[in-house]
């Protein structure tokens, strides 16, 4: 007779607990989340004229006396339920900024609208995937006696794309710090389109926010060397934000020619440094700027927030770039399981830290990531709805609304988070049975579309 393993035995005894079926609607409430938040205390809401009590809710009644909560962890490789959750809701949001809805006009569709992909400059050869990786015509060496050239054809899986032909050539200073200047070279970028349409018009760039407002929603995604570039939804409005109109002059010509300039002008320099000197840090030479219109001759919208879903749950690990978890000590370099590129990268964010300079960079905290150091998804003020307004939606649509003319007195406390064993076991067949049943759902609503279209 088979043993059974110590998860086994942990989920034979929740499942024999009195309050299982009341645990198994917690777990079941939160998606399956891999890694629940715990939390303990009382809700009381009472009608704000006559003190009357409406609703009470007290966790000392519940499985442990607590309520388990999502996590809300994006990232997939950490919690695959709340990652799912958190990509619709990004999908939405992105979405509702490209075709209206979520308290956006559909008018936003007939504006001048961009898909915009800004790259990293080159920081040192790498293997490339694809043709032939770098072909030469003759065999040359680098000063640290490694070939110039790859003659190889590369599969996108390899390992080897995306590392340098030669490490001791490969400018890690340059890349550390651009990573951890890239917010602000976002920043100035989206200051200098402004400026650019406003100077094409014959605008005071100190008034173009009278005439026109820039909103926009962008991704950060890491590539095979390692290098964040962002992926943007780019669109012009009038000075109101969604609801206004834009001035005739506003074309998504007009709009791409800011781009393109905007792109090759702007520049970060970073602080001067006796060991670094002081660097000039661009956007790459690859840009990618294509409308979107009605008519169908640009990137689909449902595909372009899908797009942009799809790269905002992936976490470092999943891309190879880093890890998920901030790193503590040197040691914790040296046991990352990443590719020696990565480690590298790890290595000089950790020793540039060092330098007073670049202090206030903080590279130290974000070698993880590489010296990135922004949100891997912002967005303008008035692009679209908010992460915060979809869980509310969300909320209201399971009955969570609010009460009007009433008031709530709430105390809670964190007690912990994630699961024993046993209950990570079957929150994952309770998360992989609602994979099932919303599969199930889409297949059935897509034969039902498919009927209707006879």
């Amino acid at each position: 007779m088979r043993q059974l393993s110590e998860a086994d035995r942990d989920a034979l005894r929740i499942a024999q607990d009195p309050q299982f079926a009341r645990w198994l609607e917690q777990i079941a409430a939160t998606g399956g989340c891999a890694h629940p938040v715990h939390l303990s205390g009382s809700t009381t809401t009472r009608d704000a004229t006559t003190g009357e009590i409406l609703h009470h809710y007290d966790t000392r009644n519940e499985p442990g006396e607590r309520l388990s909560v999502r996590c809300r962890n994006r990232r997939a490789t950490v919690c695959a339920p709340c990652s799912r959750l958190h990509a619709g809701d990004t999908f939405h949001l992105v979405r509702a900024g490209l075709l209206g809805g979520k308290n956006v006009p559909p008018t936003v569709r007939d504006r001048p609208r961009l898909f915009v992909t800004l790259t990293a400059p080159s920081f040192g050869s790498v293997h490339r995937s694809g043709e032939r990786c770098r072909p030469r015509r003759e065999a040359t060496d680098c000063e640290h006696g490694r070939p110039l050239g790859c003659g190889s054809v590369h599969d996108p899986t390899e390992t080897i794309v995306g590392q340098p032909l030669c490490p001791d050539c490969y400018d890690y200073t340059a890349h550390a710090l651009w990573h951890a200047h890239a917010g602000k070279l976002w920043d100035r970028f989206a200051i200098s389109v402004r400026r650019h349409l406003a100077s094409a018009v014959g605008l005071a760039q100190s008034r173009f926010s009278e005439h026109a407002r820039l909103s926009f929603a962008r991704v950060a995604e890491y590539q095979k060397r390692a290098a964040v570039h962002v992926h943007a939804v780019v669109r012009l409005d009038g000075p109101a934000g969604p609801d206004d109109e834009p001035p005739p002059w506003a074309t998504a010509d007009r709009l791409t020619s800011a781009v393109h300039g905007s792109a090759r002008r702007v520049v970060v320099r970073t602080p001067h440094s006796p060991a670094v000197g002081e660097l000039s840090l661009r956007w790459g030479t690859q840009l990618d700027a294509r409308p979107l219109d009605v008519q169908g001759h640009g990137p689909d919208d449902d595909a372009v927030a899908a797009y942009v879903a799809k790269y905002v749950t992936k976490g470092a690990s999943e891309t190879g770039a880093g890890v998920d978890h901030r790193l503590k000590t040197w040691d914790d370099i040296d046991a990352a399981p990443v590719t020696d590129h990565v480690r590298a990268l790890m290595r000089i964010c950790w020793r540039l830290s060092g330098l007073p300079e670049y202090e206030p960079l903080r590279l130290r905290a974000w070698s993880h990531t590489l010296g990135y150091r922004g949100h891997i998804l912002t967005k303008s003020r008035v692009y679209s709805t908010t992460y915060a307004a979809l869980r509310g939606n969300r909320a209201e649509h399971f009955g969570h609304d609010t009460v009007l003319g009433a008031v709530t007195d709430a105390h809670w406390r964190y007690v912990g988070s994630g699961h024993t064993p046993g209950a990570a076991l079957l929150a994952a067949g309770v998360a992989e049975d609602l994979v099932q049943l919303r599969e199930a759902i889409r297949e059935e609503r897509s034969a039902l579309l498919g009927e209707a279209d006879r």
